[in-house]
């Protein structure tokens, strides 16, 4: 077997694709010190800053989605999903991959295409509970899918599925020792309860609206609040940090330590958000997002909900019944530390490395 294996790693938009393709990197490097491995994302999109944060190469395609409406975008869409297959297949035959690993965005479906094509291995990490159209279509000729939740076999190939769950950083898998740290970073007060509410790495606008308009009542229940609002948004909500026992962060960089602080999450349910939940186990409040594709984002929720092992609200129920849903669970002990129980009993903590161990196998 080589000692230095090639890898592509395609993924990118958001920090849900971008963190487990890292995650997933880390752990080839674990294995194989002198590998070379390349990222390909999106031109413009966060991946192209993060990546080589993370201290990995990254080439970028000339590619986006489809809007929901008629625009220029759009119009633009079948030249840029030219030039993204044509210099795919130039990054591929000039790098010469052993396996092409994507773990969703748009520049993944262009790389995971063209590598197919040439009979380099390709393996999918698809995070949600129901796949998107891209990761359909490559199911078919992917060589292994790495799958998060049950009963996919709708989707893909039976044969070709791995259940593995999502690949989460390895700092939250023990959070609960990090609780004390966790109070004086973010300077707490360890008497009174910490809301932790998360819309994604770039925000959401629902949410955001939602905890504007009840922060006085929030207050007068006796919780403190970290709110992480997203790059977005910063500059519209900083302003709610003034008040006493508020925090407005546009982003969150030890998530480590503020898993540890909180004892109540509201949350998207975005699949990496939902893994990491499972992981360290807190009482969750989730409020999927409506504007995404095949509403992934409810029925990876309900996976969960469905189990017992969280709340589900949905955009449209907040006016009505944010607040009761919410002070119920703040004075309910029993309901917090079951749904905490459940929804830590779901976690899939080995996922990177039984994804890797499916590389591995392609490689052999």
């Amino acid at each position: 077997m080589k000692e230095n294996p090639k890898f592509i790693i395609s993924g990118g938009g958001t920090g849900g694709h971008i963190y487990p393709a890292i995650a997933i990197a880390n752990e080839l490097k674990v294995r194989f010190p002198k590998a070379e491995i390349l990222f390909v994302g999106a031109k413009d999109k966060m991946e192209m800053q993060k990546v080589p944060q993370a201290g990995y190469p990254i080439k970028g395609l000339w590619i986006a989605g489809i809007q929901r409406k008629l625009t220029l975008q759009n119009l633009m869409f079948p030249l840029k999903l030219i030039s993204s297959l044509t210099k795919s297949r130039g990054i591929l035959k000039q790098f010469k991959p052993d396996v092409v690993i994507g773990t969703g965005g748009f520049a993944s479906g262009a790389v995971l295409k063209v590598a197919a094509g040439m009979n380099i291995p390709t393996v999918i990490q698809e995070q949600n509970s129901f796949p998107g159209i891209t990761n359909k279509l490559l199911g078919k000729k992917a060589n292994a899918i790495c799958v998060a939740y049950e009963n996919l076999e709708r989707f893909f190939p039976k044969d070709k599925i791995r259940l593995t769950g999502n690949p989460v950083r390895q700092d939250l898998i023990s959070v609960a020792e990090k609780r004390e740290e966790a109070i004086t970073y973010f300077k707490l007060d360890p008497t009174k309860k910490t809301l932790l509410v998360l819309g994604g790495s770039l925000g959401a606008r629902r949410i955001n609206q939602l905890i504007a308009k009840e922060i006085d009542w929030l207050l007068e229940q006796g919780v403190q609040i970290i709110w992480q609002c997203g790059k977005l948004y910063f500059e519209e909500y900083k302003h709610f940090s003034e008040k006493e026992n508020v925090q407005v962060l546009a982003f969150i960089d030890r998530m480590d330590l503020v898993y540890a602080a909180a004892d109540m999450v509201i949350s998207r349910s975005g699949a990496s958000s939902v893994s990491e939940l499972c992981i360290v186990g807190k009482p969750v409040v989730f409020i999927p997002s409506p504007n995404v594709a095949e509403d992934h984002q409810t029925k990876n929720a309900k996976a969960i909900v469905d189990k017992k092992g969280a709340l589900l609200l949905k955009e449209s129920e907040l006016d009505n019944h944010f607040e009761n849903t919410f002070k119920g669970l703040l004075e309910n002990e029993e309901q917090r530390k079951q749904l905490s129980d459940t929804i830590k009993q779901l976690a899939l903590p080995n996922a990177t490395k039984q994804i890797v161990d499916e590389i591995v196998r392609l490689i052999r």
